[in-house]
């Protein structure tokens, strides 16, 4: 279908539920299935979801488009999350009865309401971010996304509504969504809302479709939470700007036999494109002390004077990578940000044996064996998963006498489930490798892993 933001009014018409309802095309669309996908580095036989993350732009969103998956998941003793990112305050801009303060209250507490007959137990999170203005602030949606995924993605599915739905803070919140699924290893299902109501079938994405069959007890619960949001499904009073904003024919939608979700190809997390594109130097590496005598000591950890061939991984403008090319007769830095790519190409344009090259680490794994690889400052942008994949094809790709350099902030990570501590602990917990150096301060973290052997060179 195409992708086009489309423009309809709440008042509009809209198409028919017969219409929908009419389709032969349900009877080839599957049926959902609450497990996440596999995730690299995770045994199969572990993948059974623990958590169901429910993320809604507005209150409402949560019982109109998922509901029944609210209700099913809750009976299946899942844990649930409920993220709100709005309070929807901007449901009803020309009421004079209502200011935007008391609408907040109102319908947050007409979702707390409904979340206790869908499912009582769960865990509602309010963000608080501006109501009509979300697109703004995606950012903030990634960070209280991952923050209620925490490391548990591979066992955790998000729920959240869809990024081409035609509201635009529902687009912004599917399009946030994805890109914490990407970062916690979670399984990413979205749900339409307003599709239903501006959409011809014929244009309907059937084959992302999935359904979840809702029994006559779930449908109940389901049509009696949707009453509870009374602000929207009922006028606030008889004044003009106060009119009931769901009407019967937008509500028929959402009390059929099944709801229906949609899974949208993978997309890649470009946010380091967009931070190298915002400033030349993002990290300041070219005049701060900091980094300049982080790199120093770096290269002062390293357990002998020469390496054959080197592997930095998110090798940023190519600061450290010049710094280890004094060192290694050949080293291969890669990062996954064009932008950076060229800085760093840029910068070692004199420097023959050191080859940029963009790349997705870890799945992108390069070919050869490397008795020096370094991973500095990029751990904690993996999700738990491909750090841990990220080690295996580390390890396996070193020569016997391959040494590994872990670097890292120890400050927390806006935004992402790891920080530097959690990476280097996730890292030796699992590693073949002793630890040959390491060196803590305030700030960051540095350790050398590999063979235990005296590399000091023999004075004769």
């Amino acid at each position: 279908m195409s992708q086009a933001t489309p423009t309809f009014r709440h008042s509009d018409a809209g198409t028919p539920e017969h219409e929908w309802a009419d389709r032969p095309e349900w009877g080839c669309v599957p049926q959902l299935t609450l497990s996440p996908g596999p995730s690299p580095g995770l045994n199969p036989t572990d993948a059974a979801p623990t958590r169901l993350v429910l993320v809604a732009a507005h209150p409402d969103d949560e019982t109109l488009g998922a509901g029944g998956l609210l209700a099913t998941a809750s009976a299946a003793g899942e844990r649930i999350d409920v993220v709100l990112l709005t309070s929807g305050e901007g449901s009803h801009p020309g009421s004079h009865t209502h200011s935007a303060a008391d609408l907040a209250t109102l319908r947050v507490e007409e979702t707390r309401a409904a979340l206790s007959l869908l499912a009582p137990h769960a865990r509602l999170r309010t963000v608080g971010l501006p109501d009509g203005h979300l697109a703004s602030h995606e950012d903030e949606i990634v960070e209280a996304i991952v923050r209620a995924v925490g490391e548990e993605g591979s066992r955790t599915v998000i729920a959240a509504t869809w990024r081409h739905d035609g509201h635009a803070d529902h687009e912004a919140t599917g399009r946030a969504a994805a890109v914490a699924a990407h970062r916690t290893d979670a399984r990413l299902i979205e749900y339409p809302i307003w599709l239903w109501h501006w959409a011809a079938p014929d244009d309907a994405p059937w084959a992302r479709f999935r359904t979840l069959p809702l029994d006559g007890e779930v449908r109940a619960r389901k049509s009696h939470a949707i009453s509870v949001h009374r602000s929207q499904v009922a006028p606030l009073s008889d004044d003009p700007g106060d009119e009931a904003l769901l009407r019967p024919g937008v509500l028929e939608h959402f009390v059929r036999d099944r709801e229906t979700f949609i899974e949208e190809p993978h997309t890649s997390d470009r946010v380091f494109d967009r931070v190298h594109a915002d400033a030349a130097d993002p990290w300041g590496v070219e005049d701060s002390w900091y980094e300049e005598r982080k790199r120093d000591l770096t290269l002062a950890a390293l357990p002998r004077g020469r390496f054959r061939r080197a592997l930095e991984v998110g090798c940023s403008i190519g600061a450290l990578t010049a710094r280890l090319a004094e060192r290694c007769d050949e080293v291969l830095a890669l990062d996954e940000s064009e932008v950076a790519v060229a800085a760093a190409t840029r910068r070692l344009a004199d420097t023959p044996h050191a080859r940029v090259g963009r790349a997705h680490l870890p799945e992108a794994w390069p070919d050869g064996r490397f008795d020096l690889v370094v991973v500095s400052e990029v751990g904690y942008f993996l999700s738990p998963a491909r750090l841990r994949q990220l080690m295996a094809r580390a390890e396996a790709s070193l020569t016997d006498d391959g040494v590994i350099v872990l670097c890292h902030w120890r400050h927390p990570i806006v935004g992402w489930p790891l920080d530097g501590p959690r990476v280097h602990e996730i890292w030796h917990r699992s590693s073949r490798l002793p630890v040959v150096a390491e060196h803590r301060e305030a700030d960051f973290l540095l350790d050398v892993l590999g063979d235990a052997a005296d590399h000091r060179q023999d004075p004769s």
